[in-house]
């Protein structure tokens, strides 16, 4: 019973775009709204069973923690009821009238610009309480917490256009429900069978009973029965658990209408027990290089079956955030706290036990299927590349698993892994050559490249923006240096030095000429040994950053100073020699400096004055 006149309210303005973008673009997924409310009543559940450990009293009255599923045809409602942690009426503004996830922007920009993905997106930030608006005209959501007495329950009720009412009610019953008065055309959700079949094939495998009424003529009865499994599936023997069941379990613990790509379930006895039931999924979410950790994202840590929180920090590093699943421990403390997790030594086994189960499931698939492996990692390699710096313990074994573009692979396809690149090396390479670039076009069009193509050598085509950082912690694979093409001097044979001295005291007075037209736009000109066909290129230092990163760098705000660049040229272009035999000093300068700007465009870098070469340019066509 409401004990006061009820309060209208506003909902927030970002609110208010969630519930019209998920009512206008859920309809082909409207049954959605039953796993999310039951995935919402069994946290309130977990979160009640964890603060009991410390306040038992919070469980006096019903018993069981389970979650309640009704139907009435003749009032047209669907009620949701759980006796779990409840809500105050701040937990209920808060939860409900307002939106606090840091990730609520993304989550609208994706529904607006790929609703096709509308029902994938609903549930991974803690917005899958407005599905109740895709079936329901008015929703109405009484809630009591467990702590407070029973004349401070709370009674929200929105239709869903804009504004919620809120008031005080008398609810003797911890816990919360929601019911939701369907729309005039949602007739199935009145049917006890149907709700039967959402539950069994969304939420069978949720750790808490879920009950229905049993029914009567095709009305509901007195009489409750439970509809799901009802038990902790990562608990059971592998030998029980069917495919699908392993399906279903992932599907209702990561939010995700797709299947999961591959699992792996592993129960370690000992000195300290524990379970693991790991998923690799099929599609990331779209925040993933944001590096989003909301509430429902990474592994859920129970300990004896008691949920104690998502804590995807403590038992995975940051570069398998991707990773979806259960860790349950026998033998760490009930009390546990984030700040004893981080200091747990039993906890660092557990983490180190799920890694290596990760990666050896990562191993398996690009072994046994290639196919699959090629999906997870279109969906996923630059995020593992993170840990080639991070985890510098698995360093070999990341690195084995990446793949990349290559002047001998297939187009931008990244396929190649370093094995084979190891196999296709010549008699005597020691080096395993790359190049990186901000596009696989610049990649595999950059002048630094030519030599290696005429001597047949393969070089690896980086173009993701995390492959630099990467690069700065891989500098050898199975004993072979690997080695940036633009970088350094280029290891030569005797014939070749001898050639390379030869060109380069020919073209004296040429890189002296340059020099002096360039002046302090360069730090030095030289003859190149990297060049066949084109007439200039940038040659970096071994520890200088690539020109493209810094620009990069730059555009986000970062203060990069500015290097002089290393010009090395091709005496033997044409374009070379019209500079060695030009007469004109301005036209001289011309040439000189557009050959330094086609250098630097090349390499990614930023023009420091566009509108000179523009006019440079101009004045070379023209006369």
């Amino acid at each position: 019973m409401t004990n006061a006149a009820p309060e209208t309210r506003k909902f927030e303005a970002e609110v208010a775009q969630v519930l019209h973008l998920v009512t206008h673009s859920l309809y082909s997924h409207k049954e959605i709204f039953l796993r999310e409310l039951i995935s919402n009543a069994s946290d309130a559940c977990d979160k009640l069973r964890f603060e009991s450990i410390a306040h038992p009293a919070l469980l006096a009255g019903e018993g069981e923690l389970q979650i309640d599923v009704s139907w009435d045809p003749q009032a047209r409602t669907v009620t949701v009821r759980d006796n779990g942690i409840g809500m105050s009426r701040d937990e209920v503004v808060a939860n409900i009238g307002t939106i606090a996830s840091s990730g609520t922007r993304r989550f609208l920009e994706a529904m607006s610009s790929q609703q096709k993905t509308d029902a994938r997106l609903i549930g991974q930030f803690g917005v899958g309480f407005y599905s109740a608006f895709v079936v329901a005209d008015r929703v109405t959501v009484l809630s009591r917490r467990a702590d407070l007495p029973a004349s401070e329950g709370v009674r929200w009720e929105s239709d869903g256009k804009g504004e919620y009412t809120l008031a005080q009610a008398d609810l003797p019953e911890r816990g919360t429900a929601v019911i939701l008065h369907l729309k005039a055309d949602e007739d199935e959700f009145l049917k006890g069978w149907e709700l039967r079949s959402l539950i069994r094939k969304y939420s069978d495998h949720v750790a808490f009973p879920i009950r229905m009424p049993k029914e009567e003529d095709g009305k509901p009865g007195n009489e409750w029965e439970t509809v799901n499994d009802a038990s902790a599936l990562w608990a059971k023997p592998r030998s029980e658990i069917s495919d699908e069941d392993y399906q279903s379990f992932y599907k209702s613990l990561g939010h995700d209408f797709n299947d999961a790509l591959a699992w792996t379930h592993n129960r370690v006895e000992g000195s300290q027990s524990f379970t693991t039931l790991l998923y690799i999924p099929e599609q990331p979410p779209f925040d993933l290089m944001m590096g989003g950790r909301d509430e429902r994202k990474g592994l859920k840590l129970y300990i004896k079956r008691v949920f104690i929180m998502d804590a995807a920090e403590e038992l995975l590093p940051n570069y398998l955030r991707f990773v979806r699943g259960v860790v349950d421990a026998d033998d760490l403390p009930l009390n546990v706290s984030r700040e004893i997790l981080q200091h747990n030594r039993q906890l660092e086994r557990i983490r180190a036990a799920c890694v290596k189960r990760v990666l050896d499931l990562l191993e398996k698939l690009s072994r046994d299927e290639p196919e699959k492996y090629a999906t997870f990692y279109k969906a996923f390699g630059n995020t593992l590349k993170e840990g080639i710096g991070e985890d510098p313990a698995n360093r070999e074994r990341i690195a084995k698993l990446l793949r990349f573009a290559s002047t001998k692979g297939d187009g931008a396809a990244q396929t190649v892994s370093l094995d084979d690149y190891i196999s296709r090396m010549a008699m005597g390479q020691d080096t395993i050559w790359y190049i990186t670039a901000d596009s696989y076009a610049a990649a595999l069009g950059s002048p630094q490249l030519e030599a290696f193509k005429a001597k047949g050598i393969e070089v690896l085509l980086m173009f993701d923006r995390v492959d630099e950082w990467m690069l700065n912690s891989l500098h050898e694979y199975e004993g072979k240096k690997l080695r940036n093409v633009a970088k350094g001097d280029l290891p030569l044979d005797e014939a070749d030095k001898k050639q390379q001295e030869e060109a380069s005291k020919a073209a004296e007075p040429l890189v002296h000429k340059l020099k002096e037209l360039l002046g302090d736009r360069v730090g030095d000109v030289r003859v190149s040994a990297r060049l066949t066909d084109s007439p200039s290129c940038l040659a970096l230092s071994d520890y200088e950053m690539a020109p493209h990163l810094a620009r990069l760098l730059r555009e986000a705000g970062h203060d990069v100073p500015l290097a002089k660049p290393t010009l090395e040229v091709n005496p033997q272009h044409p374009l070379l020699k019209r500079v060695e035999s030009e007469g004109d000093a301005v036209k001289a300068a011309d040439l000189a400096n557009l050959l330094l700007d086609q250098a630097e465009i090349a390499a990614g870098a930023q023009l420091p004055d566009p509108a000179a070469f523009v006019q440079r340019l101009n004045r070379l066509i023209v006369g």
